[in-house]
């Protein structure tokens, strides 16, 4: 997905800790067993940009960040011999590889899709996770897809694939598209009706429909996104040793009790 933008004073404190970093406060450390021309931004951590919260992928959970991309980045860190160490920032620093450039973090994991306009700026593991857009509505409601909502609001996640869909096929349906700041703020607004429904990737919808049973999920979107961890453009050791992670996950079902974790079932089979 596409996350939201924070305003820009938001932006400020995060990027004034960047500058201190990138200016000495942090030095690349070689980590890790068989990781030798890996660099982190810090000694004995594996610090991860990401963009809360976006349940059951990353939240707060007491004065924790868990979640199915929390667990699987952790198998990084415990095999590069380190922490992971969770950095909020807005999503656009993300996907802009600004945080990679400013020495925030040493790779994104945030429930992102793979899309050629954020290629331009960072780079990509192997796709982990694969998503499509749904549709989240009030329980009864009838809305059972994009046309049912002639004359009605549809809610948005801003800077989302979500919102983009929404946007493409607003003249075809006649919907009106209300952004949000966040995914909380619009998952809130479908149940107190500010909005007659919002879309948005499924695992995130399906996950507060469970959790909020007044809301229901009417409808998926064939969009075929898959996501992807993120790391600075050209670092190519890093970004080799997430992939290796990630394939031996999947090979030794180590992928499959995660996904369970946080979804109640296994990943299906191709």
């Amino acid at each position: 997905m596409a996350r939201r933008t924070r305003q820009l004073m938001a932006m400020i404190p995060a990027l004034g800790l960047a500058v201190m970093a990138a200016s000495g406060c942090a030095t690349p450390v070689n980590q890790g067993s068989g990781g030798s021309n890996i660099s982190l931004v810090q000694a004995g951590k594996l610090v991860t940009c990401t963009h809360l919260s976006y349940k059951p992928f990353q939240f707060s959970q007491g004065d924790k960040t868990v979640g199915f991309d929390v667990d699987l980045v952790d198998l990084i860190a415990k095999d590069l011999g380190v922490t992971q160490q969770i950095f909020d920032t807005p999503f656009e620093t993300i996907t802009s590889g600004t945080s990679f450039n400013a020495n925030q973090c040493d790779l994104a994991a945030a429930g992102m899709t793979i899309t050629d306009e954020r290629k331009q700026a960072i780079d990509f593991s192997e796709p982990y996770f694969e998503a499509s857009q749904a549709l989240l509505v009030k329980k009864g409601s009838g809305y059972k897809d994009l046309a049912s909502l002639k004359g009605k609001k549809l809610g948005v996640q801003q800077d989302t694939t979500g919102e983009k869909y929404a946007n493409d096929n607003a003249a075809a349906n006649g919907y009106t598209v209300v952004q949000f700041e966040d995914l909380p703020l619009m998952e809130t607004a479908v149940r107190t009706g500010a909005v007659d429904a919002a879309i948005n990737d499924n695992g995130v919808l399906y996950d507060y429909a469970k959790e909020f049973p007044d809301t229901e999920v009417t409808t998926e979107f064939a969009t075929g996104e898959q996501y992807g961890i993120g790391v600075k453009k050209g670092n190519t050791a890093l970004l080799t040793k997430i992939n290796d992670v990630l394939k031996k996950a999947k090979e030794s079902g180590e992928y499959d009790k995660i996904y369970e974790k946080w979804f109640g079932k296994k990943p299906e089979k191709k």
